[in-house]
């Protein structure tokens, strides 16, 4: 599985002595009064995030060149930048986590789930097919302290893909990226005991086939200085980069877990709306979002109600927040917020057709049968 280096080790693995870098082009400057990245997400608190200025050492021996990207986890936001190393074709990525006072170990998850699968004595081919880690430490920040991983560099997640190409992905396709999946998790659940929870597209990434990439991706920033928003002396927001096309013959690599910010220690089953957004092309739970454009948590609750059935009393008493949803035996309550739509999974699904439209058909009546056993505690043939 991944190493873990401790931070010493990782810096002289990394140190380099930095130069300074002549700017070729102006840099673009972007008003204070639009929001950027960060800024559009809900519940934006600027002292959560560790000020990083580019081209300077984040930690000895790592040096920030260029935005890849931003964006929250529900307790994580973070930053992935690069930092150089001895020779210019190394390259990883920094992954930066917000600070949360409140909850100081709230974004302690990922690394310590690193950690446990370091302890895994595994021949398994699924251990292959997860993003790797190589070192952490933590950083110091204005309100508190903030986690870096420094993990493996990749290329698009599979929403990107999906972005570029609006049909849905054919079947050798799919079936390929499914295989890769599902080697994943039967490592992460019969070997670790590991469960993600957080199964999306934007956490299945694409390995680098062209390593290059990176070292031209760093230039780029140098040349062609990436658009910003300086707030104050110490604070700036940066426009995320993207990669160039891969070249030589290289293709885009191929898909990887990566993400592990939500994950747990234990045995449960996994989500099949992965699944579902791969093969339709589309979110299974897609109109989930208020007047406003922001997240409606009713509304998507009672769409996953209207495809898949209500919970079991025994999920509801679990729960710290069913009741605002459901009644004890699981009825829906929440009629002043969200009604449960007229949908259901056949209605929605769009690509088959003649017996595997039938044959799904027949599987979605058993899967709402067993739900409903198991609401009245009975079992279904």
């Amino acid at each position: 599985m991944a190493r873990i280096l401790r931070s010493s080790a990782w810096r002289r693995t990394l140190w380099q002595k930095s130069s300074p870098s002549r700017r070729i082009s102006t840099i673009p400057h972007i008003p204070l009064e639009t929001p950027i990245e960060e800024e559009t997400l809900p519940h934006y608190d600027p002292e959560q995030y560790y000020p990083i200025i580019l081209e300077t050492c984040t930690r000895q021996g790592i040096r920030s060149r260029a935005s890849l990207a931003m964006g929250p986890t529900q307790q994580v936001g973070y930053v992935e930048i690069f930092g150089s190393t001895v020779r210019d074709d190394k390259y990883r990525v920094l992954k930066v986590s917000t600070s949360l006072p409140k909850f100081p170990t709230a974004t302690d998850r990922e690394l310590k789930i690193y950690t446990h699968l370091t302890k895994v004595n595994s021949t398994h081919a699924g251990q292959s097919l997860i993003r790797e880690l190589y070192a952490s430490f933590d950083l110091q920040g204005p309100v508190g302290r903030h986690q870096c991983l420094i993990l493996q560099p990749m290329h698009m997640t599979l929403l990107d893909m999906m972005r570029l190409n609006p049909k849905p992905f054919d079947r050798p396709l799919l079936k390929m990226i499914l295989r890769r999946l599902l080697l994943a998790l039967d490592f992460l659940h019969t070997e670790a005991e590991v469960v993600h929870t957080d199964l999306k597209t934007d956490n299945l990434m694409l390995t680098l086939e062209d390593s290059s990439m990176l070292a031209d991706f760093a230039k780029s920033e140098v040349e062609n200085p990436s658009p910003r928003k300086t707030i104050d002396q110490s604070r700036t927001i940066y426009k995320s980069g993207q990669f160039r096309r891969p070249t030589g013959g290289k293709g885009y690599g191929l898909p990887v877990l990566c993400d592990f910010g939500e994950a747990r220690i234990g045995k449960t089953q996994e989500s099949a709306g992965l699944v579902w957004d791969l093969f339709e092309g589309e979110h299974l739970f897609g109109d989930i979002f208020d007047t406003k454009g922001g997240h409606d948590p009713f509304k998507h609750i009672a769409l996953m109600v209207a495809s898949i059935g209500p919970p079991p009393g025994e999920f509801v008493k679990r729960s710290e927040t069913a009741e605002q949803c459901f009644d004890p035996s699981g009825a829906w309550i929440a009629h002043e917020d969200a009604a449960i739509p007229s949908v259901s999974l056949e209605s929605l699904e769009k690509r088959l057709s003649g017996q595997e439209k039938e044959f799904y058909s027949v599987h979605e009546v058993h899967a709402q049968m067993a739900t409903r056993g198991a609401q009245d505690g009975k079992t279904t043939p």
